[in-house]
């Protein structure tokens, strides 16, 4: 593999493939209907093309440095361009595929095609073996045109990705595609094939090309990687195989769960529980001071497999156990729940039963919707480390939060450093404008208690179940002025007062919100007959189709009641 090189010639005669303890496909991709309203990593490097190719450039097209660590004869493991790699060969394979629909490729495109895609059933490229075959189903083959079974968040980047490029080719002419094929084929590159891993690791660390910037996570594990290369005598190869396998479990759970979490969010939790301290927070500055101290292998073996507990209770966290318990998805919807994670992590470990984690999931749902409404700067961490540095696996009972917490929603305003959390503060808090996503959430729950009033055995609706969720002002917040409308006049007062506020809040779903609009307020009743507080409304407002401010107050009280009750 020469140092300077072109595209075609990089790839040809060579298989690359992406290390199972690398990261997997990262790069995002703007939806088929809004690619022209969000710049992302695809958008960004299909734009590069066109203007290069709209320009005089000279020059070929520079598609920046590969680092490779060389595994054997032509056979290579991406160490840094993975991203770009991959989005280049999805790229190429929508455009082979583009300019096939009007003729056959000649003989010089058909060697193209099996030098940078596939000769005969040699795959040039290949991703992380957990999304390989997808990426030959979907990508390279094209045999799958389904979006079914895509179990990861990176797989379905990668059809997103294929899809993008497909759509950009859709009313492009056989030109375009024989000039962007051109101008990728012979675009340069720099590469720099390593036998010594440890080489490899170190230049990734400091290298800084084009391309999603590495995650925290990604830099750390390069550092482990490289001190256990310095530091590991007799034990190196052992441990380098330990951090590999451990890592590849690290990057499914991250495929599995990123959507609901970041990975350098999870490193820092996994900090609070390896440090048993909810203050931990900056961890590349603590992993690194750790690192500089006399012999760290022991921290980095203890640490990386802290890494991989958290990741893998995290996976069943956020997939079996909050599809089948309310309480996790309860707490997942509202989100916010840095300081819920550590402990529910712990609980895993200590192998707590279903109900205590539920448990949990309810007591940090109530502290951190309060710390939400409430708005307080005063941090809740101080008032609980003490618990949870308490929380371990010989005293691993659910009590001491459980007390915690109750005193902290029920002291005294006299006791002014634990008061800011009350039941005081929180009815202040209800009283007016609610930020939009958690008064959709405190409507969700309110739904659900109306919907459960004298029945037994009823099943809860989850809040994905609910088609894009809106918050409705049923009263418009631009002032139908039509005589018979039916909201009484705007006074300065009702806007302040009633507009903003939860009695004229109603969670609807987005078709049904736009259908209404800003119409008179019997149109809106009579097509509010779906969920429970729609028929509340028609209840309120039984002997008086109208809606002012005594039923707005009227409702609003009835949901605050909720809240203090419930929260």
């Amino acid at each position: 593999m020469e140092a300077s090189t072109a595209i075609n010639k990089m790839l040809a005669g060579n298989k690359i493939f992406v290390p199972t303890y690398q990261r997997a496909y990262s790069w995002e991709t703007p939806s088929v209907e809004n690619s022209r309203n969000l710049k992302t990593h695809t958008d960004v490097f299909l734009q590069d093309l066109l203007d290069y190719n709209r320009s005089s450039a000279k020059t070929p097209y520079y598609f920046g440095h590969f680092l490779f660590e060389e595994k054997g004869d032509n056979y290579f493991g991406v160490i840094d361009g993975q991203q770009r790699l991959t989005t280049i060969v999805i790229f190429l394979s929508t455009l082979f595929a583009k300019l096939s629909s009007f003729r056959a490729l000649t003989d010089e495109e058909e060697v193209l095609k099996e030098n940078m895609i596939r000769r005969r059933a040699n795959y040039i490229f290949s991703t992380v073996d957990y999304d390989n075959q997808l990426f030959k189903d979907y990508v390279i083959d094209q045999t799958k045109k389904d979006r079914n079974g895509l179990e990861t968040e990176s797989a379905r980047r990668i059809v997103k990705a294929f899809d993008y490029f497909t759509n950009s080719f859709a009313d492009k002419d056989e030109q375009f595609l024989i000039k962007m094929l051109k101008t990728v084929s012979e675009a340069t590159c720099t590469t720099h094939p390593v036998k010594n891993e440890s080489e490899a690791i170190q230049m990734f660390i400091f290298q800084n090309n084009r391309g999603k910037k590495p995650s925290n996570l990604e830099i750390i594990k390069a550092q482990f990687m490289f001190n256990v290369h310095l530091y590991g005598g007799e034990e190196k190869d052992s441990l380098i195989e330990e951090i590999k396998n451990r890592f590849e479990k690290i990057y499914k759970s991250i495929s599995s769960i990123e959507y609901k979490i970041e990975e350098d969010e999870v490193l820092v939790y996994t900090l609070r529980v390896h440090f048993n301290s909810l203050w931990e927070s900056n961890a590349i500055d603590k992993i690194n001071k750790l690192l500089s101290e006399n012999n760290p292998i022991p921290f980095i073996k203890s640490f990386t497999n802290s890494l991989a507990v958290s990741f893998e209770h995290l996976t069943t966290f956020f997939g079996k156990d909050e599809r089948e318990n309310i309480e996790i998805h309860s707490l997942v919807t509202l989100g916010g729940f840095a300081t819920a994670i550590p402990f529910i992590i712990k609980a895993y470990t200590f192998n707590l039963q279903i109900n205590d984690i539920c448990s949990i999931c309810s007591l940090m749902e109530s502290i951190v919707l309060r710390h939400r409404l409430i708005g307080t700067r005063a941090d809740i961490i101080s008032r609980i480390n003490d618990v949870y540095q308490a929380f371990t696996i010989e005293k691993s009972e659910i009590k001491p939060l459980v007390e915690r917490i109750d005193w902290i929603k029920n002291v005294s305003s006299d006791s002014w450093w634990w008061a800011y959390w009350n039941k005081t503060a929180l009815e202040n808090s209800i009283q007016g404008q609610i930020e939009r996503s958690t008064a959709r959430f405190l409507l969700w729950k309110y739904e659900n208690y109306l919907e459960s009033q004298g029945k037994k055995g009823y099943n809860v609706t989850r809040f994905d179940r609910i088609s894009k969720p809106h918050l409705e002002h049923i009263a418009p917040q631009t002032e139908n002025e039509r005589p018979a409308a039916g909201y009484g006049r705007y006074t300065e007062n009702f806007r302040l007062e009633c507009i903003d506020c939860l009695g004229n809040y109603l969670l609807l779903s987005a078709p049904h919100n736009e259908s209404i609009g800003n119409k008179p307020f019997d149109v809106k009743r009579n097509s509010f007959t779906q969920l429970a507080q729609q028929r509340e409304i028609q209840q309120l407002t039984q002997q008086d189709a109208t809606w002012d401010r005594e039923k707005i107050e009227m409702r609003k009280t009835k949901i605050i009641s909720f809240i203090l009750e419930n929260f």
